[in-house]
């Protein structure tokens, strides 16, 4: 078994094993747990279906084995997962008790971290507290040099001492990042392996702490910036006990409930194994909002747009991502919870805006929505067990969802018990209708300063792109925020409300790695620092029974700047970096010395690609999928508003607003002025 690439670059061949081919034509079910529903995607008679169930916070492997068990009760399935235990337990600050080890004297390298603040003009800015508080944070007298000569060795007395005191500190998981451990990783394997008798228990003798999880920095992230470095590998560790038991406790439930294999989405846009994603969780802080760009960037290409805005607005959050011609883009300086995760994800950015945010009033009298949420349990007042107003509610109340269709099949919409607790809610607002308008007019300003930020505030004409909703939530919401905008177009894709499933069922196998070189791009020593990383890469894979493809690619810089740029790896890379830097910065002197900073790999086993077969076109009129007229109010009027099912629409169907598309998974609403049609592929296009 080897990896197939080039001399300079990879050559983008789609191999898989046969015995990779055998997993994937088992059933597939992709099941994404989010904060009200737990959505189930799977394929019946060759198309995509879906099943979404209530999810269980408490528990929520329960409501993912149920789903399990309803799609595929008998037979092996392969199951594929996006999980938000580890963005939870790093949102709330609820992980593990993290025991930092790192160089003597670089202690409180992780809560000092950078000078830059990101609330500058904010004097009242408090930032929050680190995640490893002092009296766990451990040094160890060491040395590596920048060039990665050993200049001072740990004493076998003092890794004694250290195993001790982390015994003793009450530690649940250990994260260590030794200065320069990047460039010569000898010293920091000695420290793990004399700490990783803590984690297992040697023969004849009783280990210290049992299960004790240990994350390592030049095994999660072999790269220079010791801040970035540190904080990743400390919020491996933070959320190793506990998402790592979860997805254990998952596989090993799957394996006996159906004999099914276990992967998860990370944050980058492919899957992992369940092994993989249990050692490494931080990997997967973005989990379900991967899926969703992923769907949507499939799905759009179909449709023949390839700029867009995705816009996923689900029960807690809101998540939206630029897409160009150049597809997804990946980044390496996220920040999750205001901690720098730098491996390499998705460039999505979070709002805490969604269907569950409530609505309260300062003690100004002044209302907020968010970022706090009803969840799942309670949930909105109107599911029947919340009493606080939500963005659910306020839609219910101004009609633009019905108690008479249910949602997800099975939820039925309380109003006279919304009405009521928010008439008792309304505080110095003058009517429940005016208290419902202000609730979606906060929630949207929220969601348009999210989109702007990654359009507008980047350089990107939202003008030249495509809003994509998407979500339980987005389609409720997507036309006004275009309009606000100046976004031409909405399209709204089949199955909306579990197109973050839809996208992981579709999901490729993914494996990035890296390294630090610090190097002349034109160095020829470059080619054998990324077959290495494709050795790696081809040995891991092989161990899963796939083989894969790998894509080269490297981070540049002009000599004594602080910031990379990644480019693909090749002959152009030069030139390709020169432009990039133009596009970005204004500028670029080809004159100027270039570094070659880290290279990068990412191997790739392709997964069987879902079919979206065109559906045969009918004629203009939509009034056979007429539901009901109702008012509706937009613009503080109600207005007569035409109900229609999207499962009776077919594609040619046109319409124009006001009007409510109602579906199992989702409510569009498109207002007035409007003009929508469904196209080959029954996505919902609609010209604002």
């Amino acid at each position: 078994m080897r990896c197939v690439h080039s001399k300079k670059f990879c050559i983008e061949l789609r191999v898989l094993s046969t015995d990779f081919q055998h997993r994937l034509a088992e059933m597939r079910i992709a099941i994404d747990t989010g904060g009200t529903f737990t959505d189930c995607v799977y394929l019946k008679d060759g198309a995509p279906a879906v099943l979404k169930l209530p999810s269980t916070p408490d528990d929520p492997a329960r409501s993912v084995l149920e789903g399990i068990r309803r799609i595929a009760a008998e037979g092996d399935a392969e199951i594929r997962h996006g999980t938000t235990i580890g963005t939870n337990a790093l949102l709330e600050r609820k992980g593990a008790r993290v025991a930092f080890v790192t160089t003597s004297g670089f202690e409180d390298t992780i809560a000092i971290g950078r000078q830059a603040r990101q609330h500058l003009s904010d004097w009242l800015a408090t930032p929050a507290p680190c995640i490893v508080p002092k009296e766990l944070r451990f040094g160890v007298e060491e040395r590596v040099s920048a060039e990665g000569e050993i200049l001072l060795s740990p004493s076998e007395q003092e890794l004694v001492e250290l195993r001790e005191k982390i015994r003793a500190s009450g530690a649940e998981s250990i994260a260590i990042s030794l200065l320069f451990s990047f460039a010569n990783s000898e010293n920091e394997s000695r420290v793990a392996a004399a700490l990783g008798r803590l984690a297992r228990a040697d023969e004849g003798v009783r280990p210290y702490v049992a299960n004790l999880p240990v994350s390592i920095s030049h095994h999660i992230l072999p790269e220079f910036r010791e801040y970035e470095r540190a904080a990743t590998v400390v919020v491996n560790a933070y959320l190793a006990p506990k998402a790592g038991d979860y997805v254990r406790r998952l596989e090993a439930a799957i394996a006996d409930q159906s004999g099914g294999a276990l992967y998860v989405m990370q944050s980058s846009g492919g899957i992992i194994s369940a092994n993989v994603a249990a050692e490494e969780p931080v990997r997967t802080v973005l989990s379900g909002p991967a899926g969703g760009v992923i769907g949507a960037h499939r799905v759009t290409q179909l449709a023949g747009f390839d700029k867009i805005i995705s816009f996923d607005m689900g029960g807690t959050s809101t998540d939206v991502a630029l897409i160009d011609a150049r597809g997804p883009q990946i980044t390496n300086e996220s920040r999750i919870s205001e901690i720098p995760v730098s491996v390499p994800m998705l460039d999505i950015h979070t709002v805490g805006a969604g269907g569950g945010s409530l609505a309260w009033f300062d003690r100004g009298g002044i209302l907020h929505v968010g970022p706090a949420s009803a969840g799942a349990k309670p949930g909105p007042i109107c599911y029947g067990r919340g009493e606080q107003p939500t963005v659910t509610d306020a839609n219910l109340v101004l009609n633009r969802l019905d108690p008479e269709l249910a949602l997800a099949g099975t939820v039925r919409l309380d109003e006279a018990r919304t009405r009521r607790f928010m008439d008792n809610s309304l505080g110095p607002i003058s009517s429940v209708q005016q208290f419902a308008a202000g609730i979606l007019q906060l929630a949207e300003a929220e969601m348009e300063k999210a989109i702007r930020l990654i359009s507008v505030e980047r350089g990107h004409d939202p003008r030249e792109f495509t809003l994509v909703a998407f979500g339980g939530a987005g389609p409720l919401h997507a036309c006004s925020l275009a309009r606000a905008l100046g976004i031409p177009r909405v399209l709204v894709p089949a199955m909306p409300g579990a197109l973050s499933a839809l996208g992981i069922l579709g999901a490729d196998v993914v494996r990035d790695y890296s390294r630090t070189v610090m190097t002349s791009a034109v160095d020829r020593l470059l080619d054998k620092h990324f077959s290495d990383l494709e050795a790696n890469g081809c040995a891991e894979f092989k161990t899963e029974g796939m083989i894969g493809i790998s894509t080269r690619s490297a981070d540049l810089r002009y000599a004594g700047q602080g910031y990379e740029i990644n480019v693909p790896a090749g002959p152009e890379m030069l030139a390709r970096f020169h432009e990039a830097h133009r596009k970005r910065y204004g500028h670029s002197d080809k004159n100027r010395h270039v570094e070659v900073v880290n290279v990068r790999v990412r191997m790739i086993a392709a997964s069987e690609q879902i079919k979206f077969p065109q559906m045969q076109k009918g004629g203009p009129s939509s009034d056979h999928a007429a539901l009901k007229k109702k008012n509706v109010m937009f613009a503080n009027e109600w207005m007569d508003t035409t109900v229609l099912d999207r499962n009776l629409l077919f594609p040619g169907n046109i319409f124009k607003g006001p009007a409510i598309v109602h579906e199992y998974s989702a409510t569009t609403v498109v207002p007035p002025g409007c003009m929508a049609k469904v196209d080959s592929y029954s996505n919902l296009v609609i010209e604002v």
